[in-house]
């Protein structure tokens, strides 16, 4: 099958430069007359199949969609999320209560409930005095059993009858926070107990430990402790680490090599160990979902990998590590021997050769250097003269 094309050539006004000019091409037509480009462009942009005249519209909507989604990721991730069970006036109290301090995660069962905590998807559960009957109550044991280092709280919101009969029920059953929002006061009770939840996890009092260690430290190293206890799960490799502190793999490996310090693979590993062990604080949390959660490849690869840097297996390092106990080793193994060291380390900050007072116990005067250098100190010391 062949077509006939007929290229139309525009005009050319008087004084336009040769490389403005656009051929347009339209199929020719005994019957009607050759369009003209713009007239070409419009026609096929509106008449051209699965799009229509809305489409950069629709397409703007679901740019600024994407957006607000990825703001409210932001948001949440710097909460505390946590996962209920509620009736539906509960919820809608629980989420005007939460705006900025929690995240809720509404269900309708306890099963859901229970996935959620497997998955890793929340930090506290939040369950209505309300909905827990005899059967539910059960349920709430079985939580509590399996996931004894994730709080759950009941909520208190009604004065019927049968209420009391179940606060009793889920404080036999392990449910030991209880607020009681028949008060206002019992709102703000509600928030300040997730806002000391989120600063006790595992992360916040690994870091609070380190800043107390090394409160001399200089402030990149922070940095890359930091980044080695809060960077996501799929980070694992020193040259994705390095990539969100800004440095070369190569060179971060090079800077502590130089040091005479553990390689940062070490600090890494040991610290995704020391989140791993957290979880394994909760019975429900098998190995395979463990290793799922900090995104090894495999229940295998965590289980070489728990090898290689501790020397167990899977099963007798959950057995013998705590979350509070890994940091321990943690800073017995990379952090008490090298002290001395690590007070004046720059990982991520290199000092010119000219300036470092560990050669010379006299600093450097700027009107000692010659120009470029001078300029370089100044900068590094953070003067605008």
């Amino acid at each position: 099958m062949s077509a006939d094309f007929n290229y139309t050539r525009q005009r050319k006004p008087a004084g336009t430069p040769p490389t403005l000019l656009r051929p347009g091409w339209s199929r020719s037509s005994k019957s009607s007359p050759s369009p003209s480009p713009s007239t070409s462009r419009s026609t096929s942009s509106a008449t051209s199949p699965g799009h229509t005249a809305d489409e950069p519209a629709s397409k703007a909507n679901g740019k600024a969609t994407g957006n607000t989604a990825r703001k409210s990721a932001g948001k949440a991730s710097s909460s505390t999320a946590v996962v209920t069970m509620l009736t539906p006036s509960e919820r809608t109290r629980v989420d005007a209560a939460g705006d900025g301090c929690y995240t809720a995660l509404h269900r309708d069962s306890l099963d859901e409930v229970l996935q959620d905590l497997r998955q890793c998807r929340a930090e506290a559960v939040l369950v209505s005095v309300a909905r827990c009957n005899e059967q539910a109550a059960t349920s709430v044991a079985r939580l509590v059993r399996e996931f004894p280092a994730v709080p759950a709280v009941a909520l208190w919101c009604d004065s019927s009858p049968d209420s009391a009969h179940a606060v009793l029920a889920l404080g036999h059953y392990g449910v030991q926070s209880l607020v009681d929002v028949r008060d206002p006061s019992g709102w703000r009770a509600l928030r300040q107990l997730f806002t000391l939840q989120r600063n006790g996890s595992i992360e916040r009092r690994s870091l609070s430990r380190l800043a107390t260690v090394l409160s001399d430290a200089p402030e990149d190293l922070h940095r890359f402790l930091d980044a080695c206890f809060t960077a996501p799960a799929r980070v694992g490799t020193v040259r994705q680490l390095a990539r969100r502190l800004g440095v070369r793999g190569t060179t971060l490996m090079s800077r502590f090599y130089r040091a005479q310090l553990p390689a940062p693979k070490r600090y890494l590993s040991l610290a995704r160990l020391v989140r791993a062990a957290a979880l394994f604080e909760n019975p429900g949390m098998s190995i395979t979902q463990v290793a799922n959660t900090l995104e090894y490849s495999s229940p295998q690869s965590f289980g070489r990998h728990i090898h290689t840097m501790i020397g167990v297996n899977a099963v007798d390092f959950r057995r013998e590590y705590t979350g509070a106990r890994m940091l321990d080793r943690f800073v017995e193994d990379l952090i008490t021997p090298y002290l001395a060291v690590l007070r004046r380390f720059h990982p991520l900050v290199v000092l010119p050769a000219f300036s470092r007072e560990e050669v010379s116990n006299t600093p450097l005067s700027p009107v000692l250097l010659s120009g470029h250098k001078r300029v370089a100190l100044r900068r590094y010391n953070g003067s605008s003269a």
